[in-house]
């Protein structure tokens, strides 16, 4: 997991065999949407908000698929790993 100072960022690969489907997509938008600011979601460029499961779903991230989670709040970082920590536990699979 790689960490910037700059805004808070964290990059993290998918390991739930199904990727994120509904029910972990369901999971981190209702912990996104306790953050003071937005936090996204980034892969290959594409960039969502994470409390939007539809969001979330339309990156069809995959096993393997490497996202990188940001937001410019700091105050928020306990919620961005509470999301690392759902993704790298499987969400719940």
């Amino acid at each position: 997991m790689k960490i910037s100072t700059e805004e808070l960022t964290k990059t993290i690969v998918i390991i739930n065999e199904l990727g994120l489907h509904a029910r972990p997509a369901a999971m981190i938008a209702k912990l996104a949407q306790k953050a003071e600011s937005n936090i996204w979601i980034i892969k290959e460029g594409t960039k969502v908000d994470a409390a939007s499961i539809i969001d979330i779903l339309s990156l069809a991230c995959v096993k393997g698929t490497e996202i990188t989670l940001q937001t410019e709040n700091f105050n928020d970082i306990n919620i961005v790993n509470g999301i690392v920590d759902l993704i790298e536990n499987g969400a719940g699979d």
